[in-house]
């Protein structure tokens, strides 16, 4: 009687031509899917989400665009005016990129559509008078009614508009001083020495309060534009309840505050350039305005 031991045979899991078929077609797909995922995966991590970049460096450059910034100019020089970008970048934008208390939106053809429709020179005259929450001339009364005109022309054509740019103002021709003949003084026969009166000492008369000159131009080109219609909170100029509970902090607060910027107000209330003592200036005319 013969032992004999029982042969395992090793059967393939593909059994048909149909699972060949299939196995093969999976071996080149696969691989391809993975790899797909694999490199979205990677990418993902660059990706931004809407409204993700709130706090990126660019959208905060823009919350703390300036409002306005401080140009300093050589009062003798002959006059150069700004362009309508330079205005608008200087004056309008606090108010028009946000659209604050009702400005239209810059580049907003609905909203720019019912002014444009009355027409540029009515504009221009809103401008320059104000209107609504807009003070005269936007809160800079050191711009040119030129100068107006080119901002107004910039903000409209940018929303729609089709107005030429005006026309640069020539400039005024300087009058010739008149000559004059030097004046014919008789001769006087010196008077006799009378007695001297005793000396009566005058006294002297009361100092004038000093006047803050640097205050209040820093104020008028960098401040006015927010803090003559109270703009977006800031208290308005000579707003003695506004200003109440700001004072009770003290001078080197309000300064300390000015310097770093608080809430829309940018550092230095845009006026990159001014000084420390500059700024304490300003501050101190708008405090004094208000006591």
């Amino acid at each position: 009687m013969s032992n004999t031991q029982p042969h395992e045979e090793h059967e393939s899991p593909i059994k048909t031509p149909k699972q060949l078929i299939v196995t093969v077609v999976l071996s080149f797909v696969l691989p391809i899917i993975i790899i797909i995922l694999l490199v979205k995966l990677v990418t993902t991590g660059d990706q931004v989400g809407a409204g993700s970049d709130i706090l990126g460096p660019e959208a905060t450059q823009k919350r703390i665009a300036p409002v306005a910034k401080l140009d300093l100019v050589d009062a003798s020089g002959p006059k150069v005016f700004k362009t309508g970008e330079q205005v608008y970048t200087a004056v309008c934008a606090g108010c028009h990129i946000a659209g604050a208390a009702g400005a239209p939106k810059f580049a907003d053809a609905a909203a720019w559509s019912a002014p444009i429709a009355t027409g540029l020179q009515s504009m221009i005259a809103s401008v320059i008078k104000g209107k609504g929450a807009m003070p005269a001339k936007g809160g800079n009364p050191a711009l040119d009614d030129f100068e107006i005109a080119r901002a107004v022309v910039y903000m409209a054509n940018a929303a729609g508009g089709k107005f030429a740019e005006p026309a640069e103002p020539k400039p005024a021709e300087a009058a010739a001083p008149a000559a004059t003949a030097p004046a014919m003084v008789p001769a006087v026969a010196p008077a006799a020495t009378a007695p001297k009166a005793p000396a009566v000492v005058a006294a002297a008369p009361a100092a004038a309060p000093a006047t803050n000159d640097v205050g209040e131009k820093l104020y008028k080109q960098a401040c006015a534009a927010c803090h003559i219609a109270g703009v977006a909170g800031a208290p308005k100029f000579g707003d003695k309840a506004a200003w109440a509970p700001r004072i009770a902090t003290g001078m080197d607060a309000l300064v300390a505050a000015v310097v770093a910027g608080k809430g829309i107000m940018p550092a230095k209330g845009g006026a990159a350039g001014a000084s420390e003592a500059d700024l304490r200036a300003a501050t101190q005319y708008m405090v004094d305005a208000a006591k």
